[in-house]
């Protein structure tokens, strides 16, 4: 399935990570340029014991990294490297762990403070320096030994050359590697080198998320590492898509929208509930800046990735697969109403012989309105939409065709772990 997008904003200006170089923007994001942010502060947790190398060289000020705005190192592929030895221990992983349920997470256990003091210490600030641009992000540790889950925009820059440093809670050092990397839906797993015995985060179910929930967000915006802000799920199946200036597909996602405070620097870190658990990876923000070099901060309108969705792609990058996503196999665009002010849906243009869409019988022309219970709102919408669902699963579209409402069932296709959407 592939969207055209119609021309102008999409509504989504940025993502939510901080870089260090004058790089050309990218619609329908604009690039967070600008001056580096100030050297890591003191850790704000008490420093562990550690069995992590501790770096006697200080981290260059830049705090490194910059992800999507170069679509360095061939950001349409899933890359993949062998992971380093790590210190033989006994190791914990949260993707072994069962998803814990959402649905009783609003009753506040202790409120935000104790959220803060159960989540920290399994956060850690990742910088990134490539051969065109550095900046730092965000990353939420998966594993004992040290796998994190973090955006792929977070850690692209390094993905041909150049090197990622992670800095955790106790304010050590490791030097990691990029284990895998998905675009399209803007996740990537990396992998801390010679550590051991960390503290990884509880994964929780995004399905759960009621409109209204209480959320806190944690990162490292502009630089500022272990920062926690708390708001609320402001929607559900928010469509954010970001574009990319390599001619590749950029990410699109069926996001969680949050008023919790996310600025540069908060990518790939993560949104959780109340009883502590990672409900999303944070990712983009929109923000009030017109001009495109300009550094934009929060305005209450925030993205994260919906952990069911960002695990799946992790799952698949640790046991070496290039991640699989959902499709129909269509083309689309937006539908407007008669005044042409108002989309209404997605219309189908193309329909590919044998797809999931040509068994269930939809015809150019159809206007997609609904997958399930989730409203289309447009193209991107349709794409996002299908895109948090698995290859093989089976959906429920309603549709318009000559001004009648139909339904259809479709099992879902993959796109067999190509960059096609």
């Amino acid at each position: 399935m592939s969207s055209t997008p119609p021309p102008g904003d999409n509504g989504y200006t940025g993502h939510a990570y901080e870089t260090t170089s004058q790089l050309p923007a990218q619609p329908p994001y604009s690039s967070f340029s600008g001056p580096p942010p100030p050297p890591p502060s003191p850790p704000s947790v008490p420093p562990q014991q550690s069995h992590r190398h501790r770096h006697s060289a200080a981290l260059i000020a830049a705090a490194v990294l910059a992800g999507a705005l170069a679509g360095v190192g061939g950001a349409a592929g899933y890359d993949a490297v062998d992971r380093p030895d790590t210190v033989a221990t006994s190791r914990t992983n949260a993707l072994d762990a069962d998803a814990a349920s959402s649905q009783d997470a609003g009753a506040t256990r202790g409120g935000v403070q104790s959220v803060a003091q159960q989540v920290l210490p399994s956060v850690v600030q990742i910088n990134v320096a490539g051969p065109q641009s550095s900046g730092s992000g965000t990353g939420v540790i998966l594993s004992s030994d040290g796998q994190i889950l973090t955006n792929n925009h977070v850690v692209e820059a390094a993905a041909a050359s150049g090197s990622i440093t992670v800095l955790f809670a106790d304010g050590t050092t490791a030097d990691a590697a990029i284990v895998g990397r998905d675009p399209l839906t803007d996740v990537a797993v990396i992998q801390a080198e010679d550590v051991s015995d960390l503290e990884s985060a509880t994964l929780g179910r995004s399905a759960d998320l009621e409109v209204g929930q209480q959320v806190v967000a944690v990162g490292s915006p502009f630089g500022l590492e272990s920062t926690v802000t708390s708001g609320i799920v402001s929607a559900l199946n928010r469509a954010v898509s970001s574009g990319s200036d390599n001619g590749t597909a950029g990410a699109v996602f069926p996001g969680i929208q949050t008023d919790a405070a996310i600025n540069p620097g908060n990518s790939g870190g993560p949104l959780v509930d109340m009883s502590g658990q990672v409900v999303g990876i944070n990712s983009a923000i929109r923000t009030a800046s017109t001009s495109v070099g300009s550094q934009g901060g929060s305005i209450g309108l925030g993205f994260a990735i919906p952990i069911d969705l960002a695990r799946s792609i992790a799952e698949q990058i640790i046991a070496g697969e290039a991640p699989t996503h959902a499709r129909i196999g269509v083309s689309v665009s937006d539908a407007v109403d008669s005044q042409a002010l108002t989309t209404v849906g997605a219309r189908v243009g193309e329909v590919t012989d044998g797809s999931a869409a040509d068994k269930a019988g939809l015809k150019p022309g159809d206007v997609i309105t609904q997958v399930d219970a989730t409203l289309v709102s447009g193209s991107d919408g349709l794409v996002a939409t299908i895109r948090g669902y698995r290859p093989g699963d089976e959906v429920t579209l309603t549709y318009q065709r000559d001004g009648d409402t139909r339904e259809t069932e479709v099992t879902l296709d993959s796109d067999g772990g190509t960059p096609a959407a």
